[in-house]
């Protein structure tokens, strides 16, 4: 594999001090209802809402002093934004966040706060990229993208070894599915530590990039399509270097869900769980509820993060599904 446990386990040294070790914590409702244990990693409690902390906290450690000197540039959905938004202020370097016009008004407010620099460009992570490769070539800033990257997809990777530690037992192992820099990290920590453990991808039925790439044998571009699980959006590039290869490799399985399982997952965590979790974050849980995943033993599902538009998480909570699979598609 392009990124080995080693280079995992040197990524949670850089790290140290700069991300939380987040919870496992054992779901007992949803361990009632499918029979086994789940434990739900609390990924979402992480210093920025989400996983990608690590990834750009470990990407941003391994640059040079000349190229923090540049500063950094990246396309977003939201998430990698805010995360290295925030490992860039903490070094006093620069970052600029290039988003399509999909994403969400309040991850664009969290990136601001920050200080980072905003594009926003056309209506795809394809389009925010172009103007990232013209920052690069204009202004020589250094691009850290959100999952194609050796040092982010390893940074990702310390989720799964805290995984598997905290629940040494786990058979298998549910991670939401977008481009593939987190299931790919926590598949190679994952089966480093323990090959028979299943690694599960989960994303949303619309415009589930890295699966279609996975059935058509070759990273291919896919429509983007708004859906609550705005996290996983975007392509996976047509270039893609590590995380096509690496998905294909190491998961056992990807497993789609609508907006309506979605939205029942985002429910479970706040009635259920009293956690709030973001479309992304609540895969796991959907794919637990709608039936969709059978073990013989205790599961983990990640909780990816928590960066939800709150009016819209009142509108889910209160039984309203604002988009749902079957008329918008």
């Amino acid at each position: 594999m392009p990124v080995t446990l080693e280079q995992i386990r040197t990524a949670r040294e850089n790290i140290a001090g700069k991300v939380e070790r987040t919870p496992a914590m054992l779901s007992q409702s949803l361990s009632d209802r499918t029979g086994h244990p789940v434990h739900l990693k609390l990924e979402h409690h992480q210093t920025t809402g989400a996983f990608k902390l690590r990834g750009a906290s470990n990407a941003i450690a391994a640059l040079s002093p000349e190229e923090r000197s540049r500063g950094v540039v990246a396309a977003s959905t939201g998430n990698h934004g805010r995360a290295l938004g925030y490992a860039a202020k903490l070094e006093g370097m620069r970052a600029v966040i290039c988003m399509s016009k999909l994403v969400p008004e309040n991850k664009l407010d969290a990136i601001r706060r920050l200080g980072a620099e905003i594009r926003i460009v056309g209506n795809s992570q394809d389009d925010a990229q172009q103007e990232v490769d013209r920052l690069v070539a204009e202004e020589g800033l250094v691009m850290l993208p959100p999952f194609d990257h050796p040092d982010i997809i390893a940074g990702q990777g310390t989720l799964g070894l805290e995984i598997m530690e905290q629940v040494p037992e786990a058979v298998a192992v549910m991670v939401p599915l977008s481009g593939g820099g987190l299931a790919a990290g926590v598949a190679a920590a994952v089966k480093g530590v323990s090959p028979a453990t299943t690694v599960i991808g989960v994303s949303m039925a619309r415009g589930a990039a890295m699966k279609v790439s996975l059935d058509a044998g070759r990273p291919v571009q896919v429509e983007e399509l708004p859906t609550l699980a705005d996290s996983l959006g975007g392509g996976i590039g047509l270039d893609n270097r590590l995380t096509f290869a690496m998905c294909r490799g190491l998961l056992d399985d990807v497993i789609l869900l609508s907006e309506d399982e979605i939205a029942a997952g985002i429910r479970h965590a706040y009635e259920q769980e009293r956690e709030i979790v973001e479309g992304a974050g609540a895969v796991g849980i959907g794919a637990l509820l709608a039936g969709k995943v059978t073990a013989k033993g205790p599961v983990v599902a990640i909780l990816s993060g928590r960066n939800i538009d709150m009016a819209l998480h009142r509108k889910i909570v209160c039984g309203e599904v604002p988009l749902r699979t079957e008329r918008a598609a």
